[in-house]
């Protein structure tokens, strides 16, 4: 029996993710850190999709030791798919975090992906298609969002690269470059306050999930979601960096956003 890996899963992404395999019959093997919400999450799932399977691992990926327990946990199945939806974004002046935001927000973003990867690779069905959230934040050097950008520009440049070393292995892996998703209440006040462009590029989670999904589907390498996102990236590619840098500056400055 093969399954689907998601992990953020009780996330509104992931939980976006998670509906719509279930709906095409997926069966699912979910974490997350909270034991609580991955069980009630697992519940809805059975109650509206009889047919599929679900088991799910609590972990908290930033630590080594916990994804060492997922994987013990997950050894006996067999995997044609690993969607790595899990990530934080903080947004403040570099000299304001402190080492655990530091460490927390690389290792979500980028070690506890490329972890994942590796094991999926290692415990994969015939066929596996790899799907890595990043973000079009990625794609540019981002002052106040420094961290967060240049994790997600790692996590992509990984993810072509491994997708060509896997070719012809039966393996896929897909970047998937959204930007900002309508998720918690908070994300979307933050989103309002970015002001006209990010509003209209927004997407909903079931928009990106259902073009994600597609795209690994045919085995892209990368895609950036949503028509706007794609324009405004094309664009911004004839625009030099220095004013790029000075635009993203004065715009990220304004507003701070602390997840933790």
């Amino acid at each position: 029996m093969e399954y689907a890996l998601i992990t953020g899963a009780t996330g509104v992404l992931g939980t976006a993710f998670c509906k719509e395999l279930a709906s095409l019959g997926c069966n699912l093997f979910i974490t997350g850190r909270d034991i609580n919400k991955l069980k009630d999450l697992k519940t809805s799932l059975v109650a509206a999709y009889p047919g599929v399977n679900c088991s799910f691992f609590a972990a908290d990926l930033t630590r080594g030791e916990d994804r060492k327990n997922l994987f013990a946990a997950a050894e006996g199945y067999s995997f044609n798919m690993l969607i790595n939806v899990a990530g934080a974004d903080i947004q403040k002046p570099f000299e304001e975090y402190d080492e655990q935001k530091l460490t927390f927000q690389t290792r979500i973003n980028f070690e506890a992906a490329v972890s994942m990867c590796n094991f999926a690779v290692k415990h994969r069905a015939s066929n596996l298609k790899i799907i890595n959230i990043c973000s079009v934040c990625g794609l540019q050097p981002m002052p106040y969002f420094a961290l967060y950008s240049a994790c997600k520009g790692a996590l992509i440049d990984f993810s072509i690269a491994l997708g060509e070393e896997t070719k012809g292995k039966c393996v896929t892996v897909t970047a998937v470059i959204p930007g900002s998703i309508y998720t918690r209440a908070d994300v979307v006040e933050y989103i309002n306050s970015l002001g006209f462009w990010a509003r209209k590029s927004a997407k909903t989670p079931e928009y990106v999930a259902t073009k994600s999904l597609k795209a690994a589907k045919k085995g892209k390498r990368k895609i950036v979601v949503g028509g706007l996102n794609k324009l405004i990236c094309a664009l911004s590619k004839t625009v030099p960096q220095g004013i790029k840098l000075r635009y993203i500056a004065r715009s990220r400055a304004r507003t701070q956003k602390d997840a933790f």
